[in-house]
């Protein structure tokens, strides 16, 4: 129920990522969790007042390729996972989830984690109040084939992988279908599937396929029956076009796809989600956190190529998803890709836009995130300057609020 005495939030500059327009002196009036209204300034009801009148306030972000559980890789592959259990996994994604939020991002797609369902776990404590963090989109686990991109890799083959962390490994379409639909009763909100290999995966190649379109095509239908979608993990060009041809959402990172790849996303409407900053991290970071001649050599392989291939979808008017790879680096670092998305072809607002309506739109959630539309919840941020003159301003986000709650500021 509404409260009796709304929260008036008087903002300087309001971002209309609707609209595209830059509105001055207006106050947003909220009830409870929700947008009321956006109004002038000067005609804003009595009640309580936070002043952002020299600020910039703007939807809360979302990031659609984020993973809260986990320490940040090593670069040294995933057989240490048998090391790990998942209450210690759930436990990382408490920091990690608090970090994301007061870095400026209110929601995140959570593309997957080898524990399975330990994220579904971290969504609902969020949700339910006890812990700090953004919504979450939860995929549980990843839809991969046996020694793929999402499966356990680099271990003697006498060594036994716990059933959890291969939840999703599938061969031929009536596997998949079974491992989906047990992972949605599990209480996933989508579906990940790994369909090419993988750079930090040991033993994969990123270009090379590893399901096929009929295994693809098995998933999204179970997707489509439940009323959501299917993310597809693809790095190479004919991996990247069976899953869209499969009916697939969104391509994440799309390093080595061609043109032929992108006139078919543009077809089908096929979003594109690429992690751009975090392969300068792995460049200059990797040798000191130890990562192996492998992962550095296929760093080096797509990271290049990734950025040539966002700049020419962009050209092209693909569909362009804001999403970071969270985990690789240090979690609350995510709007560092913003810039990235300027250097490569959008504007400002453009790159903005796919990280707030765009991003809703990809999660199917415009009618909840996104914009400041009334009737939408509360989430949003603050900042100093003008982030369409500079899009790093957003780095350092000082405001925060979800839900018409203050998280930061």
């Amino acid at each position: 129920m509404p409260s009796a005495e709304p929260l008036v939030v008087i903002a300087g500059r309001v971002l209309d990522v609707s609209t595209g327009e830059v509105l001055t002196d207006r106050a947003l009036v909220i009830d409870g969790d929700r947008v009321r209204d956006v109004v002038e300034a000067g005609a804003a009801p009595q009640g309580r007042t936070i002043d952002l009148s020299g600020r910039t306030v703007l939807p809360g972000m979302i990031d659609c390729h984020a993973h809260l559980i986990g320490e940040m890789d090593d670069g040294q592959g995933y057989a240490y996972l048998l090391t790990r259990s998942s209450a210690q996994e759930a436990l990382t994604g408490v920091t990690n989830a608090r970090a994301t939020l007061l870095g400026g991002f209110t929601t995140v797609r959570d593309v997957g984690t080898f524990h399975a369902f330990v994220d579904l776990a971290l969504r609902d404590a969020i949700e339910e109040g006890r812990l700090v963090g953004p919504r979450m989109m939860c995929a549980g686990a990843y839809v991969t084939s046996p020694g793929g991109g999402g499966d356990i890799t680099g271990l003697p083959p006498d060594v036994p992988v716990p059933s959890e962390l291969r939840m999703g490994v599938s061969t031929g379409p009536d596997q998949v279908r079974a491992n989906v639909k047990r992972i949605f009763e599990a209480g996933a909100d989508f579906i990940k599937v790994i369909a090419t290999g993988a750079v930090l995966t040991s033993g994969t190649n990123p270009g090379e396929p590893e399901l096929t379109e009929e295994e693809i095509r098995a998933a999204v239908e179970e997707a489509e029956a439940r009323g959501t979608h299917v993310a597809a993990h693809a790095h190479g060009a004919e991996g990247a076009k069976r899953a869209i041809r499969a009916g697939v959402r969104s391509i994440e990172h799309g390093c080595l796809i061609d043109d032929e790849t992108i006139d078919l996303m543009l077809e089908r409407g096929t979003y594109l989600v690429c992690d751009m900053f975090d392969g300068d991290w792995m460049i200059q970071e990797g040798p000191r956190l130890g990562y192996s001649d492998e992962v550095m050599r296929k760093t080096e392989m797509t990271n290049d190529a990734q950025r040539e291939n966002f700049a020419k979808a962009v050209k092209a008017g693909v569909r362009i998803a804001f999403g970071t790879d969270s985990g690789i680096y240090p979690h609350g670092m995510n709007a560092r890709n913003l810039a990235f998305h300027v250097r490569f072809g959008q504007t400002p607002m453009e790159a903005i836009r796919s990280a707030t309506l765009g991003a809703a739109e990809l999660l199917g959630w415009d009618d909840r995130v996104g914009s400041l539309r009334p009737g939408l919840f509360a989430d949003l941020i603050a900042v100093d300057g003008d982030p369409l003159d500079d899009v790093t301003v957003l780095e350092d986000v000082p405001f925060v609020m979800k839900g018409g709650q203050v998280v930061k500021g």
